[in-house]
């Protein structure tokens, strides 16, 4: 495959699935300038290190993996900024619809490390297969396996113990 040729087959790619990746950056950063701005960095990372991609069937998880670590070197470098959360936002503008939203998913996902999220978010959002979310996070099909799991125990007892607090009020 030529160069040329790859480049079309990436950029038909990023066309086709951008809701896809700015719902991942938004995943990790709650706010929708800085999901852009995630997604523009990974765009551009990708095509800088294009000459990389050696099997086009890898372009999702290559990409993808760009993506993760993008969003994480962001969460990284703005720790110290506290930017409202978009949702907290809309809850000070007149509703003209009854939303509702499980706050106690939302919350167990915020307790999460970065990489726990980026399992969850890669396994379940994104619907990646346990292959696929080992090759995006660089790891073994086994130790995903294992971390997925433990998330998962972590995230029961984190709604619980939610749902708990909500009962004993």
């Amino acid at each position: 495959m030529t160069k040329n040729e790859k480049f079309k087959r990436v950029e038909q790619f990023l066309i086709e699935n951008q809701n896809a990746h700015y719902r991942l950056a938004y995943s990790y950063v709650k706010n929708k300038e800085n999901a852009l701005d995630i997604v523009q960095e990974s765009i551009f990372k990708a095509l800088q290190s294009i000459d990389r991609l050696d099997e086009i069937e890898y372009l999702k998880t290559w990409f993808y993996r760009i993506l993760v670590n993008t969003s994480i070197d962001f969460i990284r470098k703005h720790r110290r900024i506290t930017v409202m959360d978009d949702d907290v936002l809309d809850g000070y503008l007149p509703q003209t619809e009854d939303v509702q939203t499980d706050m106690d998913l939302l919350d167990a996902l915020d307790s999460l490390t970065a990489y726990e999220k980026s399992l969850i978010i890669l396994r379940f959002f994104e619907d990646l297969k346990i292959d696929e979310v080992a090759a995006v996070l660089d790891e073994n099909v086994n130790t995903v396996k294992t971390r997925l799991y433990r998330t998962l125990k972590k995230l029961r007892i984190e709604i619980g113990e939610g749902m708990q607090d909500e009962t004993d009020q």
